[in-house]
């Protein structure tokens, strides 16, 4: 059993767009898209720095755009075919989004098409990014500890654990203030505090704002029914109406990602393999860690593209 999955923000590095521009037609599509959602993806997936690119309303269209053109190359749909469809050739068994990667997910399963899912996107950067202009806050990995010793410590400090990803690993929200009393005092068993490259505390109350303005460009879109099982990271269960998916899209900016349960669930399903869509690593380190036998790829770059296509071909479909 094959899961697709799409990685959040803070995953994004200088450049790494560049290397599946080679891709035929893949330029041309990533200039209309910039085009349709008034923003240079090019520029900012090739030459724009690390600061440029922890911009909110910058990384969270350029993070999507890289997956749906790694999706698409996946899926060998022609890059001249219109941008309206959904990924029709795309094989997977269950898709997933951490964060922003949900609209990825979203458009994986045939939710919205890649012309929606980015303009979608390109309103909650922009929204998030302006919540985020308010009050000074941000985001950082807690790496090591138990959940029943740091979930406390972060609720004395006033942060929100706004991802829990299993393995080991909570990401806590919050103020800079809070963030760096964190540092200066971990949970016990916490090995390190590592700031995440965000511009925010995504997925708590400081988002909250942005919600209203994802709800108004959410009523435009006619979302449909899954293709593929969609796994919400809001509790980890799958989703079967296209409208209760766009729903959870416009709640999740302000509420906790829970994607330790997201896998319980590829687990319960039987996951035999598992491939992280561009810019693939982080959720791959996670799975490596809490889903012991199920094999996993990470794509970096279109050199991956034809291991990750031997592995969909030989767990897709397939049960444990």
């Amino acid at each position: 059993m094959l899961v697709l999955v799409a990685p959040g923000q803070g995953a994004q590095t200088p450049g790494f767009l560049a290397p599946w521009l080679d891709l035929p037609g893949a330029a041309d599509r990533v200039a209309a898209w910039s085009q349709a959602i008034d923003l240079d993806l090019l520029h900012y997936g090739t030459e724009a720095d690390e600061d440029a690119i922890r911009d909110t309303a910058v990384a969270q269209p350029l993070l999507v755009a890289a997956g749906l053109l790694a999706a698409l190359a996946l899926a060998a749909d022609s890059p001249d075919a219109p941008d309206g469809v959904a990924l029709a050739g795309l094989t997977a068994d269950v898709v997933a989004g951490h964060s922003v990667g949900e609209i990825t997910a979203a458009a994986l399963a045939g939710v919205l098409s890649p012309a929606a899912a980015l303009r979608l996107v390109r309103t909650r950067g922009l929204a998030m990014a302006e919540a985020a202009a308010a009050t000074r806050t941000g985001m950082a990995a807690l790496l090591g500890g138990e959940a029943e010793t740091v979930l406390p410590h972060l609720e004395r400090l006033g942060l929100t654990p706004a991802n829990v990803n299993g393995a080991g690993q909570i990401v806590a929200a919050g103020t800079a203030e809070q963030l760096t009393a964190l540092a200066e005092e971990k949970p016990e068993g916490v090995r390190r505090v590592v700031p995440l490259k965000v511009a925010g505390a995504f997925h708590t109350r400081h988002m909250a704002p942005a919600v209203d303005a994802l709800r108004e460009a959410a009523r435009k879109l006619s979302p449909a029914d899954p293709a593929i099982a969609y796994v919400s990271n809001k509790d980890g269960q799958a989703v079967v109406s296209g409208a209760e998916v766009l729903d959870r899209l416009v709640g999740q900016v302000a509420n906790p990602v829970r994607w330790d349960l997201c896998m319980e669930t590829f687990a319960a399903r039987g996951a035999t393999a598992l491939v992280e869509l561009c810019p693939g690593g982080t959720l791959t380190g996670i799975a490596k860690r809490a889903l012991p036998g199920v094999r996993t790829l990470a794509l970096k770059t279109p050199a991956e593209l034809d291991a990750a296509r031997e592995l969909i071909a030989e767990h897709a479909g397939q049960t444990a």
